[in-house]
């Protein structure tokens, strides 16, 4: 198995926790977003989207970090990362999909890019845009966890898919200087999961193409 990668792409980030979670072996190919790899026609032949990440398996390409998820999930059962009951697997998306579809869209690399070249943003402004989404969906996520978390995790008692999703998007926000005592269960998750080897393994810094 193979993972196209990019240390400081949250999306990516996830994906390693996952695999980190369920014990997968796996090969890292880093792509450097900063110097903009993505957009050679060599890799743009393994994801026409020009992003990270990749998995590779048994000659098949995935993309899409949600779907390489639900991917590994259904090709290792054990250690799961969506509770059996179907009401609590939706609930466990939902709390996903508020950082994966309401607040990384708007703040991945390429948007920062967009809004310096065409609208001359400067980088404090770009600063400023990334922090008023991650504050509007982190107030939001704190509020639903508060019915489900156990105070390390974010729903039950284990590391899931809404955890996996969480720990990379807190990292950008440190990263971003965004104020985390506003969201106490948030941070008290995120001291609780970099515990864990499976997420400390997967942080930015321990990749071998972190700079």
């Amino acid at each position: 198995m193979k993972l196209y990668t990019y240390y400081r792409s949250s999306a990516a980030y996830r994906v390693r926790i996952a695999l980190n979670l369920k014990g997968i072996e796996h090969q890292q190919v880093a792509v450097n977003l900063f110097t903009r790899e993505e957009e050679l026609e060599s890799y743009k032949q393994i994801n026409p989207q020009s992003m990270v990440p990749v998995l590779e398996h048994n000659g098949n390409l995935f993309f899409q970090s949600m779907a390489i998820l639900e991917y590994l999930e259904e090709l290792h059962s054990e250690n799961p990362i969506l509770p059996v009951n179907r009401i609590e697997r939706a609930q466990v998306r939902a709390l996903s999909n508020i950082i994966a579809c309401d607040i990384h869209p708007l703040n991945n690399l390429r948007i920062l890019k967009y809004l310096g070249d065409k609208f001359n943003a400067s980088e404090e402004g770009q600063a400023d845009w990334y922090r008023h989404w991650i504050e509007q969906g982190f107030q939001a996520f704190e509020d639903h966890i508060e019915h489900f978390t156990d105070g390390q995790f974010c729903f039950s008692r284990k590391p899931g898919m809404a955890d996996i999703l969480l720990i990379p998007q807190v990292y950008n926000a440190r990263r971003f200087e965004v104020d985390m005592s506003q969201y106490p269960l948030i941070s008290g998750i995120e001291k609780h999961c970099l515990t864990l080897d499976a997420f400390a393994r997967a942080q930015p810094e321990n990749q071998p193409d972190a700079v």
